[in-house]
């Protein structure tokens, strides 16, 4: 039997280096473990840390296709991130200006949750623990 051990990253393309740096880092607050130019293919490539645990390999690259924005499509649907709590969660991204919708409840377990999205319209789910 195969033994999985977890999740070593997540690695996302994005459109805008600079803006999808800034979110990533300065919005929600992941750590920068590295970054590095890899000329030969004209992209970036920036490992985040959420605490200690890499999470995420961020890329860009000169001209990516457009994420499908059907929800439903085949694929990553959304990320989802463990907050303490979502109502200072929501306000932090409103006294930002940015956009947040509105608060949910999980009908199985009674948590609450939202989304947002990320500069390329990537669906970011907040889950109250």
């Amino acid at each position: 039997m195969l033994e999985l051990l977890g999740i070593h990253h997540i690695a996302i393309i994005c459109s805008d280096y600079e803006k999808s740096k800034y979110y990533y880092t300065e919005i929600l607050g992941f750590k920068i473990i590295s970054e590095e130019f890899r000329a030969e293919r004209n992209s970036y490539k920036l490992d985040l840390a959420l605490g200690e645990a890499y999470i995420i390999e961020l890329f860009s690259f000169p001209t990516p296709p457009a994420r499908v924005d059907s929800p439903e499509a085949c694929g990553l649907r959304h990320l989802a991130f463990a907050v303490r709590d979502i109502l200072l969660t929501i306000g932090h991204f409103e006294s930002l200006g940015l956009a947040i919708e509105a608060l949910r409840v999980d009908p199985l377990t009674g948590k609450r949750y939202t989304f947002t999205h990320d500069p390329d319209g990537l669906p970011i789910e907040f889950y109250e623990q």
